[in-house]
């Protein structure tokens, strides 16, 4: 498929929009780091995926520098943190040659196994059936483009691993107002089994016979700030193959009460407090 084209000339418009991505699938894997046989995932996306994806969706080629997304601001909200799955896998060569180990020789070559190993354990790790929600923050003509290319990509789109489809719908479409606001309102994106699931377990907690579907839940939230008290080194500088490289950025994390889009949400809890059913008491001391 080709790339999408750029805008076309003419003026405009530089101002700022929210982008809003809903993450899911089977199968999500977000990695900052791996050690030889062991690829782990981050408990929630990284910066250098959703720019990944994004570069994939708009015809990207890996070489190509990526400065038109980098000033780009994302936010993550963990809708339904999904579990997680060790996966047992095993590589080999395709040509029946013995795998090579770690080290290397003084040419900069690996040294073969001694003795001749042919196949290789790793260690990978997935997250189960989690749903996000990412908001990225930017001009509104890119993003606008941004969409388009979301919704009809260029190359296959994966959720960190290429062995991760998302599924559909992936773009929740262009919003008005700055990244925390739009994460606030937009409504709760966990699949309709887990909803349901939270509401019975609601109304069990209430000592009702019924589930109970509050109007507002809580959930975690990473920001990008420039102020922020955690760094990330997830920012992508080139996806290039021989030149991959990445850098720091400063989050916050922090939690936001959102709407949960029930049809008919209680309004009032039976403790007398608005919405006690989707309260989280860590959420006070900010974890």
């Amino acid at each position: 498929m080709t790339p999408h084209p750029a805008p076309p000339p003419g003026p405009r418009d530089n101002s700022q929009a929210v982008l809003l991505l809903r993450l899911a699938g089977p199968l999500q894997s977000w990695g900052s780091r791996s050690a030889f046989n062991r690829r782990e995932t981050n408990g929630e996306p990284t910066k250098s995926g959703v720019i990944g994806l994004l570069a994939a969706a708009a015809g990207h080629a890996r070489q190509e520098p990526l400065d038109g997304l980098l000033p780009l601001r994302l936010g993550i909200r963990v809708d339904q943190p999904g579990t997680l799955l060790r996966d047992y896998h095993t590589v080999s060569d395709y040509r029946g040659r013995p795998l090579p180990q770690a080290g290397v020789s003084a040419k900069g070559l690996q040294k073969p196994t001694s003795p001749a190993k042919h196949t290789h354990v790793t260690t990978r790790y997935y997250l189960q059936d989690a749903v996000f929600l990412a908001a990225i923050t930017g001009p509104r003509d890119l993003l606008h483009t941004l969409d388009e290319a979301v919704r009809a990509p260029a190359f296959p789109l994966a959720l960190g691993r290429r062995s991760c489809p998302p599924t559909q719908p992936l773009s929740r479409g262009l919003r008005e107002g700055n990244l925390e606001d739009v994460l606030r309102e937009e409504p709760w994106q966990a699949s309709r089994r887990a909803r349901e699931q939270y509401a019975a377990q609601c109304g069990r907690e209430h000592g009702l016979d019924r589930p109970l579907y509050p109007a507002r839940i809580d959930r975690s939230v990473t920001i990008e700030d420039p102020q922020g008290d955690d760094v990330l080194h997830d920012s992508p500088m080139s996806f290039d193959p021989y030149a991959r490289s990445f850098t720091s950025r400063r989050v916050r994390h922090g939690w936001l009460r959102i709407p949960t889009g029930f049809p008919q949400p209680d309004t009032t809890a039976t403790d007398g407090q608005d919405d006690a059913a989707g309260h989280d008491p860590f959420a006070l001391l900010g974890w």
